[in-house]
């Protein structure tokens, strides 16, 4: 295949699109971080932050990570090909922020954004379509919803909160949660996730936007549950861990997201979420 024919992958050295690369190996070029211009016309980019915590320690991170560094790679693409490309963002569902605890998000729904991550992400998106539209340019959009995978190197209790807990409980360490985890999360594994992007950025029709997610949401408590029987754990589960304010500015108590466009490109789970908790944890134990 020829390179003009591959996709040039912005963070394919990552968790995600990591995986993606390793699933189309052969139809991939990895763009070093460093690196603006593309080797090809079929830009997929998924460089960015992934909490809204830097505003304590780093509070230009997220402009500079989400929008600075994005609108130069999106420059350089219309420099070397003019409108003759197509450009595939990697969002995430934290552009919908705060929403009624019940709402079932599409993909049309109105985005209330309130965390630096977040408002960042949604402004990424809009400045995608006002660029693409200017200069006449093919895109899409895909919102991912919580990606789990044995191989994510980046967990910790702010990203990837699930996967974080996990690692304690095979370590027999108790377990704090907020709200009892009476609270709803839609969960894909990394492989699913990975095919899904593959599906909407060669089926989707152009200008549209996806949400990348298994459209069933999940109580926390039940996953914590089973991944503490599952793995024979020894580790106690209490209600103590206290809710920060921040948690009530930046994010929605229940994430319940639509999926419909997805499965229109014929996308099904190969993984439930008890497969893909049961992969991670035989991984840590390895």
């Amino acid at each position: 295949m020829r390179d003009e024919d591959k996709w040039s992958v912005y963070g394919g050295f990552g968790f995600v699109l990591g995986e993606f690369c390793k699933q189309f190996k052969d139809e991939v070029i990895r763009i070093s971080k460093l690196d603006n211009a593309p080797q090809s016309p079929k830009i997929i980019y998924g460089i960015g932050t992934t909490d809204n915590y830097n505003v304590f320690d780093s509070p230009t991170l997220d402009v500079e990570s989400n929008l600075l560094k994005f609108m130069e790679v999106l420059d350089a693409c219309h420099t070397r090909y003019g409108n003759k490309f197509e450009f595939n963002l990697i969002s995430t569902w934290f552009v919908y922020g705060k929403q009624s605890s019940d709402a079932i998000l599409k993909e049309d729904s109105y985005c209330n954004p309130t965390g630096f991550y977040s408002i960042t992400a949604r402004c990424r998106e809009q400045l995608l379509i006002s660029y693409c539209e200017t200069f006449g340019i093919k895109y899409h959009i895909l919102r991912l919803a919580n990606v789990l995978g044995a191989k994510d190197g980046k967990v910790s209790a702010k990203k990837n909160a699930l996967q974080f807990l996990l690692d304690k409980i095979i370590r027999d360490e108790p377990i704090e949660l907020y709200d009892n985890g009476e609270f709803y999360r839609d969960y894909i594994d990394v492989r699913d996730a990975a095919r899904a992007i593959w599906m909407v950025v060669n089926a989707s029709p152009d200008g549209s936007i996806t949400n990348i997610s298994n459209g069933t949401s999940h109580k926390f408590k039940d996953i914590i549950d089973y991944a503490v029987k599952y793995s024979a754990s020894k580790s106690t589960v209490f209600d103590t861990l206290h809710k920060p304010e921040f948690h009530k500015v930046v994010q929605s108590k229940n994430v319940f997201l639509n999926n419909d466009k997805l499965k229109e490109l014929g996308y099904m789970p190969q993984f439930t979420i008890e497969q893909t908790i049961g992969d991670i944890i035989d991984e840590y134990k390895r």
